[in-house]
């Protein structure tokens, strides 16, 4: 007889999504009935041949302490203090994992005797299933803000579900599933990738750094990396604190060269679909009210590819979850740039895949944070406003709670051409533009495409480009920098975004 259980991340204290049907889900002994009981609403079905249960219970309105039951047979399973709320998952990669109490204002709040009714989930990080990953997976559960759990939530994650929590009144839940580095690859089912001929590549450099290692080779080779790399990062971050100026080159010729992100094979979390079978999966598909998406740096070396890898992977996750029009709201990356780095420009790609996305598929929402990038720092530690503007967007998209204008800065829309000059148009901008220092970064060209700095002029709503010498214009951009000064803001405060005219 198979054990009965619910899969891990049905605990006490969590959250579960109010107004949609609730799915509960685990395994069991096939053929056996399985039952649910959530305050008086009772629910039931059978465990399937695969050992595997599911059952539905019917949409709820927010409500506290609740207890739900779950029998089967002469086994019974109870979770206590249970919030039904609104609950959002908040994926990506090291921007989106930034703890709590390592962001600006972090402390505070942890420290502070306001407790928002916030909640959260982390999917373990374990990039390999044996033993030892289910056994960890077992010890995860829901915890509450006043926890000492809460200082390693997601800052983003926080901020976002407190300014829902403000809003809204009801407990906001958030299921961390995030890991520094990672490319979108990581998050997508491998099959898909290898069903197009750009995406892969990502899997066809998988298989080629596998080579005709076994698993046992390809276990230790990753083991043995595992143990060097923590002892080289000690070492670097000495070095930095002791000559804060020190280069790469200087730092691998005295203590060695890095390793990371470590050899591509079977236990590498960077490796396609890696963390979608590891991590996405193995919280799906815990009833959602969407998606937040904080990712794309770890995809820079491939820009041209990565609207078709974000657009893939937001599909593959809705399908995942069975429902084609879940909301999926997505961070464009900000400003940045590293000091030793010439400006290659592919962030620029970058945030315009992002923007593609945004406007070309359903229910997606996305925060402009340009203004909150660092120069040579790929981790800016002001994750507030990244929190707020998500927010703004699930207010806007999702609970309809706000006017467009106030969850969006001026957006490109499109322009009128003039013998001497371009004139643009934006949405989202009808009260004006605020300016903040001396307004920069607007380039335009002629047919040749050789784009030089812009004249500008603001009026109420549209902004005029010229360039002494340039007859007929065509083309314009903003920001198309990795990283530059953010001058043109909405009167919301929301930043510009970046944009070019054509590509």
């Amino acid at each position: 007889m198979a054990e009965f259980r619910a899969a891990a991340i049905f605990s006490h204290n969590m959250v579960l999504q109010r107004r949609k049907n609730i799915r509960i889900f685990g395994k069991g002994t096939p053929k056996e009935k399985v039952f649910a009981t959530l305050g008086e609403t009772l629910a039931e079905c059978i465990v399937q041949e695969n050992g595997t249960w599911n059952l539905f219970l019917p949409p709820m309105e927010a409500e506290e302490n609740m207890t739900l039951c779950l029998t089967s047979q002469n086994e019974e399973l109870r979770f206590e203090n249970i919030a039904i709320g609104e609950v959002w998952l908040a994926g990506g990669q090291s921007n989106m994992e930034m703890e709590l109490q390592n962001g600006n204002g972090g402390i505070d709040e942890l420290t502070s005797k306001k407790h928002p009714k916030v909640r959260f989930y982390y999917t373990q990080k374990n990039s390999f299933m044996d033993q030892s990953f289910y056994e960890a997976e077992e010890k995860t559960c829901w915890t509450e803000f006043d926890s000492e759990d809460s200082k390693v939530w997601s800052a983003v994650g926080y901020f976002f579900a407190k300014n829902i929590y403000e809003k809204l009144h009801v407990t906001v839940g958030i299921i961390g599933c995030n890991w520094g580095g990672t490319s979108a690859s990581a998050w997508t089912d491998p099959a898909l990738l290898e069903k197009d001929e750009d995406l892969r590549s990502y899997v066809d450099e998988y298989h080629k750094a596998i080579g005709d290692k076994t698993i046992e080779e390809q276990i230790k080779e990753y083991d043995d990396y595992a143990s060097y790399q923590p002892l080289w990062d000690q070492k670097m971050q000495e070095m930095y604190a002791n000559n804060p100026d020190i280069t790469w080159d200087e730092i691998q010729q005295e203590i060695g060269i890095c390793q990371y992100p470590g050899p591509m094979n079977c236990k590498n979390p960077m490796r396609p679909g890696g963390l979608y079978e590891c991590m996405l999966k193995r919280v799906a598909p815990y009833t959602l009210g969407g998606f937040l998406y904080y990712q794309g740096e770890s995809d820079d070396h491939k820009p041209q590819f990565y609207e078709k890898l974000l657009g893939t992977m937001i599909g593959n996750w809705r399908r995942l979850w069975m429902e084609d029009t879940l909301p999926f709201l997505l961070v464009q990356l900000p400003m940045h740039r590293f000091k030793q780095d010439p400006d290659w420009k592919n962030w620029c790609f970058i945030r315009e895949a992002q923007m593609s996305v945004f406007r070309s598929i359903k229910n997606t929402g996305i925060a402009i944070i340009t203004e909150h990038g660092e120069f040579n720092e790929i981790h800016p530690k002001e994750k507030r406003p990244v929190g707020e503007r998500l927010a703004l967007q699930a207010l806007y998209h999702v609970y309809h709670k706000i006017k467009d204008v106030e969850a969006f800065g001026p957006m490109f829309r499109d322009l009128r051409y003039e013998k001497d000059y371009l004139e643009l148009f934006f949405d989202y901008a009808e009260e004006g533009f605020d300016i903040r220092n001396q307004v920069s970064g607007f380039e335009i060209a002629g047919a040749d495409q050789n784009y030089v700095t812009a004249d500008v002029v603001m009026t109420h709503n549209s902004i005029i480009l010229s360039a002494a010498g340039l007859r007929n214009p065509l083309y314009a951009r903003y920001l198309w920098t990795n990283y530059g000064e953010v001058t043109v803001f909405g009167k919301n405060g929301i930043p510009l975004a970046p944009f070019r005219t054509s590509k």
